[in-house]
């Protein structure tokens, strides 16, 4: 049945004919325009206000939404990721600061993303390198070969690339390896890797298609990340193998910890600190839950481990971290930042913003559909911090902590609503004792790979 579906689909496909606009179909457009009664009005409220998102803006939601949680994790102080897209980095870090706050007596406290950011760079340019030699004796225009030229490097990323480089190279505090102009404006940093690399990937691919053997490509490759390694300590700095951080305590003390960055590491983090211990779970309404994927080749390290999630609908995900704040355990999240969001009060709402009353337009699409069709996706990864429930305890907003600065949002964080929840969040990544039963025998199941080019990814 399956087959004749099929024949019957593509017959359909090969018997229709592209359509031109012509005269007919503009006269009806016209028609139709001019038939509404708002017309004028819309045009003379829209046409020359590029602010279309105050005119939308639904005011009988203000006020009705408050910034006041029931449970909330213990969290001090709000990080600024400038024009970087590294959020997905201090997300991850920003989960971890409380613990070490309280542990150091610290009224105050920051990693240095820029030291972790050094060797996400530096991992990633190796993987890319190494993916074009395997890659080599395919045609240029294969889709896989495509796909790592378009963007060999970049600042994004999800929570095991954080993983990944840190459970390698370790964590330092921020004052021991500062931000910089380019660890803080990522951009042109990013233009001079790209160049390179794609340079190195095609004199790497040049040589395999005339016939040289691995020892060459390796030799042309070891140049390339030489020079990567460069425009790395040059505009980042070079990061330290060992370090003294002072710190000051609440009560004024000044002490000094010598150390080493992995050492740092391993003393700081929590318990089990691990993918097998702390699980990504998501909310893809497009694939069946409980459900386990791998992202083929999605990862910084060649040896570290690729995104992998657990599928999980809204109500098992919406228990799960609820129980983890109650305990006291912030969680990494990404989202659709950019929708329906207030930015001036901090709220975010599926019903915040009118769009079909201003232009008269249905744009009402459900989760599943802007999925397939990338009208929405994860664009920003913040910690949950808070959930606030009604009196049956069952969630009715919740919280992130942002790395805008404080001056974005509500003080640098953010409220959203439950039904916003359910429309734009997608991962979160938590500690595997807040599963149910059923998601920890889900657990098990062989994961189902996914390209690294995936709608979702």
């Amino acid at each position: 049945m399956k087959n004749l579906l099929s024949i019957a689909f593509l017959s359909l496909c090969a018997a229709v004919s592209a359509q031109s606009i012509d005269n007919t179909q503009l006269e009806y457009f016209r028609k139709e325009v001019n038939s509404d009664p708002n017309l004028h009005l819309r045009q003379n409220s829209i046409i020359g206000d590029v602010k279309l998102r105050d005119k939308a803006l639904n005011h009988d939601l203000k006020g009705k939404i408050d910034h006041f949680f029931k449970y909330k994790v213990d969290v001090k102080g709000i990080t600024d990721q400038k024009s970087s897209g590294r959020c997905w980095m201090f997300t991850s870090m920003n989960v971890l600061r409380p613990s070490i706050m309280k542990k150091y007596n610290l009224s105050s406290f920051d990693f240095s993303q820029n030291y972790l950011y050094f060797y996400d760079l530096l991992e990633k340019s190796n993987l890319f390198l190494e993916n074009i030699i395997k890659t080599s004796g395919k045609d240029i225009n294969d889709r896989e070969v495509v796909f790592y030229f378009s963007s060999p490097v970049g600042d994004g990323g999800v929570w095991n690339l954080f993983y990944n480089a840190a459970s390698k190279y370790g964590f330092v505090p921020k004052e021991v390896m500062p931000e910089t102009a380019h660890s803080e404006n990522t951009s042109l940093l990013g233009s001079f890797l790209n160049e390179r690399l794609r340079k190195g990937g095609y004199e790497i691919r040049e040589l395999a298609q005339s016939g040289k053997k691995e020892k060459q490509l390796r030799e042309a490759k070891q140049k390339t990340m030489t020079d990567i390694y460069k425009i790395l300590t040059y505009t980042l700095g070079e990061p330290p193998t060992e370090f003294t951080w002072r710190y000051k305590t609440k009560d004024g003390e000044v002490k000094s910890l010598k150390t080493t960055p992995m050492e740092f590491y391993k003393e700081n983090v929590p318990q089990n600190y691990s993918p097998e211990e702390f699980v990504m779970i998501m909310n893809d309404p497009t694939r069946p839950y409980y459900q386990v994927y791998d992202i083929d080749n999605y990862r910084n390290t060649i040896e570290g481990v690729n995104w992998k999630y657990l599928n999980l609908p809204n109500e098992d995900i919406k228990k799960s971290a609820l129980a983890s704040i109650k305990n006291n355990e912030a969680m990494y999240a990404s989202c659709d930042v950019g929708k329906q969001n207030n930015r001036e009060d901090g709220i975010l709402d599926p019903e915040m913003y009118d769009y079909e009353s201003l232009f008269g337009v249905n744009f009402d699409m459900d989760k599943k559909a802007r999925i397939l069709t990338r009208q929405s996706g994860s664009s920003h990864a913040m910690a949950v911090v808070a959930v606030d429930t009604d009196e049956n305890d069952v969630p009715v907003k919740w919280e992130f902590e942002n790395s805008w600065g404080s001056a974005s949002g509500n003080n640098g964080y953010l409220t959203f609503t439950d039904k916003w929840f359910d429309e734009y969040l997608f991962r979160i990544v938590i500690r595997k004792e807040y599963l149910s039963q059923k998601a920890l025998e889900a657990l098990k199941t062989k994961p189902v790979s996914l390209p690294a080019w995936d709608y979702m990814f």
